[in-house]
């Protein structure tokens, strides 16, 4: 019976790694910015569109 707890436990670590994983992605996707992108660089004038 202890290996089946032991298991039991990586399992929840994993689903709990998981979700941490995906909420930071999600939070850096909207944490974007909307709108416009204006860069003068060497190359000229970007502008790009989000």
């Amino acid at each position: 019976m202890p290996g089946n707890r032991n298991v039991l436990y990586l399992i929840i670590g994993a689903l709990v790694v998981a979700v941490g994983v995906l909420s930071y992605q999600l939070y850096q996707a909207k944490k974007q910015p909307e709108g416009f992108q204006i860069n003068v660089g060497p190359d000229g004038l970007k502008i790009q569109g989000k």
